[in-house]
Formats: structure tokens, C-alpha cells, sequence
């Protein structure tokens, strides 16, 4: 008994003494519980039923049948196709040139604040208007392929919208654009963080430019170039906007650019087929943790 007194004493004392770190982080917790974890049970309860925003009196319990039609929906796969075809050239072409726009930045000693300030300008305006412009200057009729219909590299002007394999690639390029100055700025706090001695113990031995740059810059940001993958990962699977924006709700005609939260939004808000749609959610907030996870494992962060 006086064993237990003592322990509740010291919990009692332990709770004081972090009485405030509780009260601070409490509507953290608050948000997190109303806005975060209820969303995600009630989603999880939906998918045993057929429930519709319209009629939610004709709730119909379906057992394990969403889940089966999620993973077994052709279009579902579809739009995860066009998400990893996407993916494979945008994560390639943002990280790419951010390396080498970083690498050259890195040897500028007058004037690299400007340089990161111009490159990443494009990260914090809209992505509804730089798709706007994108669309723009890709368009048929826009300044890009016009050029390139004078100069005779084009025969006539290509109608990427309406075609099964360019919407993916200029949404790639579009995006790039958009984000790829995102990595130019990790990847160059990187550089900064790379020990000198390294650099000139490399030069006395005769090492060239790309030899520093190849078997010294690249082995020392390989934790910066993994959280990059990691993120650019996840974001491409929760691609939204950019197609809503470009495209319809469709996502094309022959669903060309449709992308799994596309696909989502309108099974949820288009044809008010909830449970499937969370269904739809939640498989594809499993495949982004695999994904994580399977990164991290092909990837160690300590090596």
C-alpha cells in the first residue's frame, strides 16, 4: 500500500511538473483528434457500407465488397499507372535539374541569394495558375508549339489533351517547373553541409571537378536525394489539382490523366458513392505507406 502511495506521489509530482507541456499541446491534439483520427475511423466504418450523401437513409451494409471492387477495379489501376507514368519522368527531371542548378549555384560566391530566390518563386505561387499557364504555352495554339511549328521541328500542331501517352509527360514537365526548385534548395543546404577538407584533401590528390562531385557531393546527399524521392512519392500518388485544373473530372476522355484521388473525388462528390470511395482512399493510403516504407528499406538512412 504505501508502495502504491509513493507511485501515485511520483506520477502526481511527474504531471505537475509538465502540467504545461500538456496544456500547450492539447489543441494540437484536439485538431488532430476531430480533424484526423475521426475522419479516418469514420472512413474505415464507410467502407462496409453503400452509403450515399444523397440518400443516406438507404445505408446498406456490403461487407468486405468495396474493398473487393477497389482492388479489383481496372480504373482504379489505371490511374495508378498514369500516377507511377507520371512519376517516373517528373521525379527524374525535378530532382535532375535541381541537382545541376545546385551544383552550380554552389560555386557562385556573389550574387546565390538572388540565384534561390528566382529559382524558387515558381514553388510558392499557385499551382492552379502555373497549370493555367502551363496549359497555356503547351497548348496547340501557344507560343511553345507555334515556335516549334516556324522552326519545322513540329509538322503541325500536337493536341496532347486527346492523346493516351503526352498528357502524363507535359503534366511532368509542367510540374517540374513548378517544383523543381524544392530540391534546388535541399539539395544545396546539402552542399553547404559537405566538409571543405573533404573537397581540398580530393584536389591534392588530383581529383577533377566531376570526380569531387561524383564520389564526394553525391555519397553526401544521399539523405536529402532519399527524402526527395520520399516526398515526391507520396505527393504524386495525392496528385490532384494539377489534372482538375488541365483536365476534367474525367480526367480525360479515354481516362488518360486520371489520377487515384481524381478517381476518388468522383466516385465520392460525382456519383456520391461514399463507401467506395473511402474504400478507394484507404487503399491507397496503404500502397503510399508500403511504398514508404519499401524505400526506406531499399534505401537505408544510415549506411
Amino acid at each position: 500500500m504505501q508502495e502504491i502511495n509513493v507511485n501515485r506521489k511520483a506520477f502526481v509530482q511527474r504531471v505537475r511538473k509538465g502540467i504545461w507541456g500538456y496544456v500547450f499541446v492539447s489543441p494540437w491534439v484536439a485538431l488532430y483528434i476531430v480533424f484526423g483520427l475521426y475522419p479516418l475511423l469514420l472512413s474505415f466504418f464507410l467502407t462496409f457500407f453503400d452509403y450515399s450523401f444523397v440518400r443516406p437513409e438507404n445505408q446498406t451494409f456490403t461487407g468486405i465488397g468495396n474493398w473487393v471492387s477497389a482492388l479489383t477495379d481496372p480504373l482504379f489501376w489505371r490511374s495508378v499507372y498514369n500516377i507511377f507514368y507520371n512519376q517516373s519522368i517528373f521525379i527524374f527531371l525535378k530532382n535532375g535539374l535541381g541537382l545541376l542548378i545546385a551544383a552550380l549555384i554552389f560555386q557562385v560566391r556573389t550574387g546565390a541569394r538572388f540565384f534561390r530566390t528566382i529559382y524558387f518563386m515558381p514553388v510558392v505561387t499557385s499551382v492552379v495558375v502555373l497549370m493555367t499557364i502551363g496549359d497555356y504555352l503547351a497548348s496547340p495554339t501557344g507560343p511553345l508549339q507555334t515556335l516549334l511549328v516556324q522552326a519545322g521541328v513540329l509538322g503541325s500542331p500536337v493536341f496532347w489533351k486527346s492523346s493516351n501517352l503526352l498528357p502524363m509527360p507535359v503534366l511532368a514537365l509542367i510540374n517540374t517547373w513548378k517544383w523543381f526548385g524544392i530540391s534546388t534548395v535541399i539539395l544545396l543546404a546539402g552542399m553547404y553541409n559537405v566538409s571543405p577538407q573533404l573537397y581540398e584533401a580530393a584536389s591534392i590528390d588530383g581529383a577533377g571537378a566531376w570526380q569531387r562531385f561524383r564520389f564526394i557531393t553525391l555519397p553526401q546527399l544521399r539523405p536529402q536525394l532519399l527524402f526527395l524521392l520520399t516526398v515526391d512519392l507520396i505527393n504524386g500518388l495525392q496528385m490532384f489539382t494539377e489534372v482538375f485544373t488541365t483536365f476534367n473530372i474525367q480526367g480525360g476522355a479515354n481516362n488518360q490523366a486520371l489520377t487515384p484521388v481524381l478517381y476518388l473525388y468522383r466516385e465520392a462528390f460525382d456519383q456520391s458513392n461514399i463507401g467506395y470511395a473511402s474504400s478507394l482512399g484507404l487503399v491507397l493510403a496503404i500502397m503510399i505507406a508500403g511504398l514508404t516504407m519499401l524505400q526506406f528499406r531499399i534505401f537505408p538512412s544510415e549506411e
